[in-house]
């Protein structure tokens, strides 16, 4: 039967500024084979969905144009041949798009159970950090118990998440961040050292930390000048992996430090991967990192939670960067 009520989004309006968001009613989304509806109670908030709001970062083909990339809250509805699934059901979800609303659909396979003792603003504050990190850090990066990790933008939503993770895992943990407030927050959360970026050099700190070894594994959401300063960080054998580019898409590279220590540079985006990715990413966080959360060794930093319809005020926040972890939208 299809469902004929209306519900709350927000959209893009035209590509600018946070004012460009705007509260609109569309119809219900009805669930194809394989998919769940879900009714939404929370919603992240993340750095792809600024990008789609400037126009920079739009979704891939045939996903809706509603910018949001995870949420959290109850099966409403089953499509055809989804099993394992139950209406009423709490779940979180990693999305391609259309968390800013009232209702969502997603695959099933990439639907997860909210780990117990966890509200639904924290659950939706889950999957795009901890989908991201782990496929980065853990399988691109392929970090080890006991080596060294150095996370750029270390109280971003992904910075908090990989360097509760890291930690979690056995990794020594080093992180950027700018003022004595967001690194003591780093060290909190598990760093070994937090580096204040404006007034210290990221390489030399942990080049002095390693004893002049470096760091296994860098993840980088800043780009920029960056680039050239992690491979330097970088241990032989290291591991450099770009998720992001705060400083810019472009760099000035080097490649005899890349061929003399034998570095893998890397990177990924996430959203427009097949289904069955990130199913297989949804498996292992499942079986390794949902017991940790429900363990409460590991657990997602909410900074502050904006009703829906203010979706605008998050995003003004996060350009600003003033933020330690996630921010989330409160859905009805």
């Amino acid at each position: 039967m299809t469902d004929s009520r209306s519900m709350t989004v927000i959209e893009v309006s035209q590509p600018g500024k946070p004012e460009v968001l705007v509260a609109a009613r569309r119809p219900v989304p009805e669930p194809a084979p394989g998919e769940i509806r879900i009714a939404v109670k929370a919603a992240g908030v993340n750095r792809p969905d600024v990008l789609q709001r400037l126009g920079k970062y739009n979704p891939p083909p045939g996903i809706t144009d509603i910018p949001g990339l995870e949420v959290a809250g109850t099966v409403d509805a089953l499509g055809e041949g989804v099993e394992g699934w139950r209406v009423g059901d709490p779940v979180c979800a990693l999305l391609a798009g259309g968390g800013y609303a009232e209702f969502c659909v997603v695959p099933a396979a990439q639907c997860l159970p909210i780990p117990a003792g966890l509200s639904m603003a924290e659950a939706a504050a889950l999957p795009e950090t901890f989908f991201t990190v782990w496929s980065n850090v853990f399988e691109r990066g392929a970090l080890q118990p006991g080596e060294a990790l150095l996370v750029h933008g270390g109280t971003s939503g992904i910075g908090t998440t990989a360097i509760q993770l890291g930690a979690a895992f056995g990794a020594r943990v080093f992180a950027t961040a700018r003022g004595p407030e967001k690194c003591g927050a780093c060290v909190r959360l598990g760093a070994e050292r937090a580096i204040d970026y404006a007034e210290e050099d990221f390489v030399a700190v942990v080049k002095e930390a390693t004893g002049a070894a470096g760091v296994n594994v860098v993840l980088d959401i800043v780009g920029g000048d960056y680039v050239a300063r992690s491979i330097d960080a970088l241990a032989v054998e290291g591991r450099y992996v770009c998720i992001g580019f705060v400083r810019g898409a472009t760099a000035n590279v080097n490649f005899f430090p890349v061929m003399t220590k034998r570095l893998v540079l890397t990177g990924s985006t996430l959203r427009a991967r097949p289904v069955a990715y990130k199913q297989a990413v949804a498996d292992q966080l499942k079986a390794r990192v949902w017991p940790l959360i429900e363990q409460g060794k590991v657990k997602p930093v909410v900074h502050e939670i904006f009703p829906l319809e203010q979706a605008a005020d998050a995003h003004r926040l996060m350009e600003s960067n003033q933020h330690v972890g996630k921010l989330v939208l409160a859905v009805g």
